[in-house]
């Protein structure tokens, strides 16, 4: 692989971009870096990345882009201890075991796995949820072991694909655990901190990630996440509602066409 400065600010911007963005809406990125990761830098006739190492640099990024966004939500008291202890330990648990097993897919597999995610997070955003936000935040109740097994499940496709589940867990801590949107977004991304353990450690240890493009992204996620954090709590909760919306469905649109076109 070839470092040259043209691949340096492409692998920046969207290292940026996607951190701003995922801090904004309490994910950890992958759901919208992960395509620009695979798609963008071929465009610009630098390095093309395979589905196993833009896993690897998806992982390695999200955990350092959460760290950024907890530390700015925590001071605005959003942050559920309860719901993060029981879905953080078993999307841990989780993510370990699908970071294990993508070393044996195939990159075709990866994509469909990523793709069957994105498709499932879409049509949760819109199971209606009216009324969560006006649940006082220290008054907020939900099934303890519902959330516990939903985080487990999204743990093990998340670990597979190098995400960190948070682009699913937003939608499911709206629509089935009914938290109100912001609790939501900061707990969800000190839960994405937590699942990025698993799957960073899987990832480095089976030899799946690139280091140079990581670190490049990683200052990247610590420059840009906070600040995506300190927009998103200005924002009104339907207008981050939609714009993540707009995200998965694009990416989940994206990695669906070019599926069916390999298969052609």
């Amino acid at each position: 692989m070839e470092i040259t400065f043209n691949f340096i600010i492409v692998m920046f911007l969207i290292g940026f971009i996607g951190s701003f963005l995922s801090g904004m809406v309490g994910i950890g990125g992958s759901i919208i870096k992960y395509p620009m990761l695979l798609y963008l830098p071929p465009l610009f006739g630098l390095a093309e990345f395979s589905a196993h190492e833009v896993s690897g640099i998806s992982a390695v990024q999200v955990f350092f882009t959460t760290i950024g966004g907890v530390l700015v939500y925590r001071k605005g008291g959003y942050l559920n201890k309860s719901l993060i202890f029981y879905m953080g330990s078993s999307i841990l648990i989780g993510s370990f075991i699908g970071g294990y097993v993508s070393r044996m897919m195939s990159e075709g597999s990866i994509n469909l796995v990523y793709g069957i995610l994105a498709a499932f997070a879409v049509l949760m955003m819109f199971v209606p949820n009216k009324g969560i936000d006006d649940i006082p935040l220290g008054m907020v109740s939900f099934n303890k072991w519902l959330a516990a097994s939903l985080s487990f499940l999204i743990g093990i496709g998340s670990g597979i694909v190098g995400a960190a589940g948070a682009f699913l867990l937003v939608p499911i801590m709206l629509s089935v655990l009914k938290i109100p949107t912001k609790m939501t977004i900061a707990s969800s991304l000190a839960i994405t901190f937590i699942s990025s353990i698993g799957s960073t450690f899987a990832k480095i240890t089976t030899g799946q990630v690139e280091f140079i493009p990581a670190i490049i992204m990683v200052i990247a996620s610590l420059i840009a996440s906070p600040l995506g954090a300190k927009a998103g709590q200005k924002m009104s909760t339907k207008v981050l509602r939609v714009i993540l919306a707009v995200l998965i469905l694009a990416t989940a649109a994206k990695i669906w066409i070019d599926i069916f076109l390999s298969r052609q």
